[in-house]
């Protein structure tokens, strides 16, 4: 069910927003200063490519609430915002209701990215 619930999130667009993500990433990563922001966009392309089956570890210390902090004020709120009003459109309908979670766990990275790690299940 996994593999083909990543495929169906991929013809849907899943593919056109992790490259999306991963052009950020390499745009940040042309500075040195971008460089930490850019590992965090290649983080989402990789959650944003196949969510399902994946789950995100939270952890971290100082270092990463600080860098979550400028995160979160600097581009993470928004992009958080637009994950979740994702994820109520698709779960108004019954089958967009898996979609939707996949919406919710990636607003979540969206919003506090640093210190976290992707897990596949």
């Amino acid at each position: 069910m996994r593999v083909i619930s990543n495929i169906l999130w991929i013809i849907l667009g899943g593919l056109i927003i992790a490259i999306g993500w991963a052009l950020i990433g390499l745009v940040l990563c042309v500075t040195i200063i971008g460089i930490p922001l850019g590992l965090q966009a290649f983080k989402m392309a990789g959650l944003t490519l196949t969510p399902f089956g994946k789950t995100v570890r939270y952890g971290g210390g100082v270092g990463s609430t600080l860098a979550n902090i400028i995160w979160v004020v600097l581009v993470g709120f928004w992009m958080a915002l637009s994950y979740v009003g994702a994820g109520l459109l698709n779960c108004i309908t019954i089958i967009g209701i898996p979609f939707g979670i996949q919406s919710f766990k990636m607003a979540k990275l969206a919003l506090w990215p640093f210190g976290a790690d992707i897990v596949s299940l």
